[in-house]
């Protein structure tokens, strides 16, 4: 569904690691470098994510990971042109929104697991939801989609400072564009898909470009269709 609040005037991105340093990007509303940094998620998350929100209290945060693990196997697969029940055979890893995102080729989902079998990384960016939803709007937001979407609009620009990246570039560049993914969802270009069983949207920079309907709509257990995704709030 599309995005559109145009409330927010600072916009974080977060790039979870679970082995080294989580890199964040914070952008203006121009698209502007604020500042940059890393959060080492083995030291004291919550203190460090209150420190940044202390000096960003107007913040919209889009995080490079799940929001949360699946509560059973799913039991629903996209065949390509249908949903049809899952085989015994398979694990029911991953949820609606990755589902629509593979099934639209825009990027390769990283197929989110029951919370035991998670890795610590999905874990980290369990807790930072967790953590960062009591203050501030946070969406999961996915980089490598972004990209694709991105790759031959030339309307997006961000002015990026150097700040931090040494550590790690790809990271950072992740975070970059994490936050700018949420500010081009909060001015009104951008979408969130998947929701329909209740996992969590994944936030979109512009909409599908040629969304599959079928695959939009999550199957109900009582033959029901559920709706894909929900404005944002």
């Amino acid at each position: 569904m599309p995005g559109g609040r145009g409330l927010r005037s600072r916009f974080i991105g977060l790039d979870v690691q679970a082995a080294r340093p989580c890199a964040f990007a914070v952008l203006d509303r121009q698209g502007r470098s604020v500042e940059a940094g890393w959060i080492d998620p083995r030291a004291e998350l919550r203190s460090a994510l209150d420190t940044l929100l202390d000096r960003h209290p107007d913040a919209a945060v889009g995080i490079d990971a799940p929001r949360v693990p699946l509560r059973a196997p799913r039991p629903w697969y996209w065949s390509g042109s249908r949903w049809r029940a899952r085989l015994p055979s398979e694990r029911g890893a991953g949820r609606h929104c990755e589902v629509v995102i593979k099934a639209h080729g825009i990027a390769n989902p990283q197929w989110t697991p029951l919370a035991g079998s998670a890795p610590e990384w999905m874990k980290v960016g369990f807790r930072l939801f967790e953590l960062l939803a009591a203050r501030v709007d946070v969406y999961e937001v996915f980089p490598s989609a972004s990209y694709t979407l991105l790759q031959w609009d030339p309307s997006t620009r961000v002015q990026m400072s150097f700040e931090g990246f040494r550590p790690g570039p790809k990271d950072m560049l992740d975070s970059v564009v994490a936050a700018a993914t949420v500010r081009e969802f909060d001015v009104g270009r951008g979408a969130s898909v998947g929701g329909g069983d209740g996992l969590g949207e994944i936030v979109l920079p512009r909409p599908l470009p040629h969304p599959i309907a079928g695959v939009l709509r999550w199957p109900g257990g009582s033959g029901r269709r559920k709706r894909a995704a929900r404005p944002a709030r």
